[in-house]
């Protein structure tokens, strides 16, 4: 009896084990993390740390050596223009002046003699001369009576410049005496005093520095340093916020004056010095403080913003399975060896056309139904081998539309190539538009090969396999290729011309404004427990959100998906259960993000 109530308990043991074995083999559900779109303001920014200066600073020193008499101003004292601010002991310049003064009555009285000794050699010549006149006289002494009074007339003017010499010197031991009196060269405020009462000063190689004056403290500015990677987004007049941490509560603004073209290198790291132009009505800012600067580049008011999260998630193969949903057509090709357009070409048919699902390869998980076989791939590569080569032929023959296999609509019929640019060309903008249209212009004006839908080096054609066939063909005939236009040094030549007849009086005025910013983007739903892609064109972001631009079904409030984690996931460190959210983390295969993304080489 006690051996059947020990076979009943383990029977019953058995089964509990059993059921709640079942019951947690049963298929769980995966965790979706959503996000809301939301509307608001987008703000594009590029910050950057710079130091608050006054606008003019003027160093105020001293021409003249001597000892420090009198300081009549100090810190932060408010002076006005030719204000007495020091001075210098006079003593030793007051005797200089007296001992000019001195020398210049000595040069004067010697003027006097001089002019008499001129009288004196002159009237000695006149009877010498008379004396001669009746041969009283020798030849001799006539001429020495003569140069007697050409060397007195001589030294007279010698005389003379003594005097204007010893005038001068007077003159100087003047001014200098008055450069003991220190002014005030302009308005301002004493931001700085690097001298006491009784310091001696020398002025003998340069002027020593006594105080410095800020013009007004009401205007300032800020020099900040911005990497070179974002100088080329600045232009004058660009609004600025900052914050300093001497009032970490308050904001304050400005606007960019000028990106000044000198390079700054530090430690490999490139800047360029932006002055930003601050008014301070509160004087609450101080010369030197730190400011943490925030320029506006674009801003967008009141818009429909979509979480850059949300525009990182990239599905893969393990969660449309765990959602036991299929993968879009499109994210199938990017399991592939994808190109720029999303088109896949699998490791063992490079040559499958656009919209065709990937071949079985080795080791490869099953594909949906409807894949082509091995054999159809087979006949797929052969056709498009012959396409290629009637492309080439066609671009031998002076480029036109070109069917080669090196291009980036290779796989493609004429039909779908047409579609596919009559798309592009609507969602441009009519900027855009008229950009590619001169493009187009210029590529047909330097020959056929380089025409938009050619065989040579055209969007559409086969690549350069035409143009190099082209090339040979002129090589054995003895043909020399069209010659093509300089087309950078056309451009430069046109950007000095602008530049030496514009009238503009600095660079910056030449730089025209900002171009409108559009991407493309996807962003996935979560519907009916499915994903479901929504194609985005994108403005500017804040590195929170991004602005959507077309007309989609997101609305305020409507959730998109940032991650998905699968029960497999969920078993994972939490570090690798987002790893389908950052394209930096190794996956599966990888879709495209968006129209026009590549599809990522499947692993």
């Amino acid at each position: 009896m006690k051996k059947l109530i020990w076979i009943v308990i383990l029977l019953v043991v058995v089964g509990a084990g059993g059921a709640v074995f079942y019951a947690n083999r049963g298929d769980k559900e995966p965790t979706v993390s959503t996000l809301k779109v939301s509307r608001g303001d987008i703000v594009d920014a590029v910050g950057a740390t710079g130091t608050l200066q006054a606008v003019t600073t003027v160093t105020v020193g001293t021409q003249v050596s001597g000892i420090v008499q009198d300081l009549y101003a100090d810190f932060n004292s408010i002076v006005k223009k030719n204000a007495v601010i020091a001075r210098l002991d006079p003593a030793l310049l007051e005797t200089a002046v007296e001992t000019a003064k001195a020398n210049l009555v000595n040069a004067q009285a010697n003027l006097e003699r001089q002019k008499v000794t001129l009288a004196d050699a002159n009237a000695k010549l006149a009877r010498a001369k008379e004396l001669n006149d009746r041969q009283l006289l020798t030849k001799a002494d006539y001429e020495t009576a003569d140069a007697t009074a050409k060397q007195a007339e001589a030294q007279l003017k010698s005389t003379e410049s003594q005097i204007v010499q010893a005038e001068a010197a007077v003159n100087k031991a003047k001014v200098d005496l008055d450069h003991t009196i220190i002014t005030a060269p302009i308005d301002g405020i004493v931001i700085s005093r690097n001298v006491d009462k009784g310091q001696t000063v020398a002025s003998s190689m340069q002027a020593p520095t006594l105080f410095v004056i800020a013009a007004d403290l009401t205007k300032m500015q800020v020099n900040a340093n911005i990497d070179e990677s974002d100088v080329g987004r600045m232009r004058p007049g660009q609004d600025v916020t900052f914050r300093v941490d001497a009032y970490p509560t308050e904001t304050f603004h400005g606007s960019v004056k000028q990106v000044r073209l000198n390079p700054q290198t530090v430690q490999n790291v490139v800047t360029y010095s932006t002055v930003i132009d601050v008014p301070n009505p509160d004087y609450k800012l101080k010369p030197g403080m730190t400011a943490n600067v925030n320029i506006e580049i674009a801003r967008r008011t009141n818009v429909l913003r979509v979480p850059n999260a949300a525009l990182r998630f990239r599905p893969t193969k393990d969660i449309f399975d765990a959602l036991k949903q299929p993968m879009p057509p499109e994210l199938e090709r990017g399991f592939g060896r994808g190109n720029r357009n999303g088109q896949q070409n699998a490791r063992g048919d490079q040559g499958a056309p656009s919209g065709a699902p990937v071949t079985n390869l080795p080791g490869a998980a099953p594909q949906p139904p409807g894949t082509a076989t091995p054999g159809q791939a087979t006949a797929k590569i052969q056709a498009n081998q012959q396409k290629s080569a009637a492309g080439q032929a066609a671009s031998q023959q002076g480029g036109g539309r070109g069917e080669g296999g090196g291009g980036r609509f290779a796989n493609m019929t004429p039909e779908e190539r047409q579609k596919r640019m009559q798309e592009r060309l609507a969602s441009m903008t009519p900027e855009q538009r008229a950009q590619w249209e001169q493009r187009m212009k210029d590529r047909q004006a330097e020959g056929g090969g380089r025409s938009g839908f050619g065989g040579g080096q055209g969007n559409v054609g086969g690549g350069r396999g035409g143009n190099t066939a082209a090339r040979q063909q002129n090589a054995q005939t003895g043909g020399a290729p069209a010659p093509r236009a300089p087309r950078a040094d056309k451009a430069g030549g046109q950007a000095s011309s602008k530049l030496m007849t514009s009238s503009a009086e600095t660079i910056d005025s030449l730089f025209g404004p900002l171009p409108t910013i559009e991407t493309r983007g996807r962003a996935w739903l979560y519907i009916n427990k499915q994903l479901k892609p929504v194609n985005l064109r994108l403005g500017i972001s804040d590195g929170t959100y991004t602005e959507v631009l077309n007309d989609t079904e997101l609305q305020d409030g409507i959730e998109v998906v940032t991650n998905v984690v699968t029960p497999e996931m969920a078993s994972k460190p939490a570090s690798q259960q987002n790893n389908a959210n950052n394209p930096l983390m190794p996956q599966r295969g990888r879709g495209p993000g968006g129209p026009g993304g590549g599809g990522g080489r499947g692993r």
